[in-house]
């Protein structure tokens, strides 16, 4: 919350100065920047000055071009005094380098000092207890040290080689906890020990220590992780779409305004493109192939034919590097993406995102889905023109399977980790991989 309540802040006090008088206008463009930078992040206070500063510049500066062309594309840049958005534009990046180089090392030593952090154990050894105090030491502003663990296990079933995060076996807990004032207890025992986390949790009764369980959830190969409850009764969501709720709200929010004004823009180029089509070779303009959308529904998917022929049946053979079936206009169609565009249609009718999973010819979905893991969690968000595996050289034909096991696996990279910060970056990133023209054919 701390960044776009930065940036807001800094627009209202531009508005001060000048004299600015706030009104609709005003509202929505401090909605659009709050959905543009909320939540917002942080850097860490091991983070170095420059990096620091780097991630400011970007990040505004991406965010800073949106708004400006989207001003620019629906005539409304002259609504606001041009003094105020030079001012706000400008001294932004100052005051969001100065709180996130000030802020975080103030507020880790505040978090680090005698009677602040609160103490921590593990009940459970092993790989997940590892992983669990390393994010916590990796989060000072947390203000939680661990002391150790407790596991009836010894060293060499825990993998360990040193004793020293070791400090005895589970039934020892409860009177360490009691000794030593411990605020926070962490479960961390696999889900086929019930008897004994009934029984763990029964000798604690008479603490004062919060109590959390560390499900071994990394069994799994988690998407979007979330708690929820049915009639009272806890569930944990190992695969979900990350565009659940508000998010769902935002990343169509955003798919239909930036779609809209790319539509807007382009318009001409699609018209002089398919007056070039038809007048180069014979057949129809737009190519349409059944794709996997949302939820592995099948939809229709658009673009500019740029081959001799137009196949959507059981078998789809890939384009390949001087392929027969590409026409002189469709290889610079396919090399400079431009055979993409009318996938913006696609967007505004539902079917697809701007940033999302490449969507694949049916047939080879049947026939991947079969050969690689978890290939069908995917469709779990709408397919995209543009995506992680795109502009991290995942981009063109996958003729073996090593190729199609790298694109899914950035495609799960994304759903873990989807913001809208990501999807800008995806597509700003975008405009330099298609002008290299990296694997197009």
């Amino acid at each position: 919350m701390v960044t776009p309540t930065l940036i807001i802040t800094t627009l209202l006090i531009a508005c001060l100065i000048f004299n600015e008088p706030l009104g609709s206008a005003h509202l929505i463009l401090i909605l659009l920047v709050f959905s543009l930078t909320f939540p917002g992040q942080m850097p860490g206070p091991e983070a170095s000055r420059l990096t620091v500063v780097t991630e400011v510049l970007t990040h505004w500066g991406w965010v800073a071009a949106l708004l400006l062309m989207l001003g620019w594309v629906t005539h409304t840049l002259i609504v606001f005094d041009q003094r105020v958005l030079l001012l706000w534009m400008l001294t932004t990046p100052l005051v969001l380098s100065a709180v996130h180089l000030t802020l975080p090392p103030l507020l880790s030593r505040l978090m680090t000092a005698d009677g602040v952090q609160r103490v921590a154990v593990i009940a459970g050894g092993g790989e997940l207890a590892r992983r669990l105090e390393l994010s916590i030491h990796r989060s000072p502003l947390l203000g939680i040290n661990v002391a150790g663990y407790f596991d009836d296990r010894g060293l060499e079933r825990l993998n360990e080689t040193t004793p020293d995060g070791l400090m005895g076996g589970l039934d020892q807990l409860p009177n360490y906890v009691r000794q030593h004032h411990v605020d926070l207890i962490y479960i961390n025992l696999p889900m086929t020990s019930q008897p004994r986390i009934l029984k763990l949790l029964d000798e604690l009764r008479d603490t004062t220590a919060s109590i959390y369980f560390v499900p071994d959830i990394f069994l799994f190969d988690l998407i979007q992780a979330r708690m929820d409850t049915i009639g009272g009764i806890p569930v944990l969501a190992i695969c979900e779409s990350p565009f659940y709720g508000a998010d769902g709200m935002l990343k169509r929010t955003s798919d239909l305004i930036l779609g809209a004004a790319i539509l807007i823009l382009i318009a001409p180029l699609m018209l002089a493109i398919a007056i070039a089509i038809k007048w180069s070779s014979p057949g129809p303009v737009i190519f349409k192939q059944r794709r996997y959308g949302l939820d592995g529904h099948e939809i229709t998917v658009y673009k500019f034919r740029s081959m001799t022929v137009c196949e959507d049946g059981d078998t789809v053979r890939q384009a390949t590097q001087n392929d027969a079936r590409v026409t002189k206009l469709g290889a610079f169609l396919r090399s400079s993406s431009l055979d993409e565009l009318p996938q913006f249609i696609n967007v505004l009718q539902g079917r697809m995102s701007i940033v999302g999973p490449r969507p694949h010819a049916i047939a080879h979905n049947e026939m991947y889905r079969k050969l690689i893991d978890g290939y069908m969690i995917r469709h779990k968000v709408r397919p995209g023109i543009t995506g992680l595996a795109q502009v991290n050289g995942q981009r063109g034909e996958t003729d073996t399977l090593d190729k199609m096991q790298a694109r899914i696996d950035y495609d799960h990279a994304y759903l873990r980790n989807w913001s809208l910060r990501l999807d800008l970056q995806i597509i700003f990133k975008t405009v330099f991989v298609v002008w290299k023209k990296q694997n197009a054919y």
